[in-house]
């Protein structure tokens, strides 16, 4: 195997494994929108943008 046949395969490979990542990564986010999807349509809210003490329960008896 010659000098550049063996840069271009290790090249190739490098490719490979960052495609991989981007693959993984974008699965990911697929993976935790549909989660948030799923999550509106059952009717549980997300409290990830409101302030601090924002939806948290309310004590009527003091």
């Amino acid at each position: 195997m010659d000098t550049m046949a063996m840069v271009s395969s290790m090249l190739a490979m490098q490719a490979g494994g960052m495609q991989q990542q981007i693959q993984t990564s974008i699965i990911k986010q697929n993976a935790d929108a549909e989660k948030a999807a799923v999550q509106t349509l059952l009717g549980i809210p997300s409290t990830a943008n409101l302030a601090p003490g924002v939806g948290g329960n309310l004590n009527v008896t003091a």
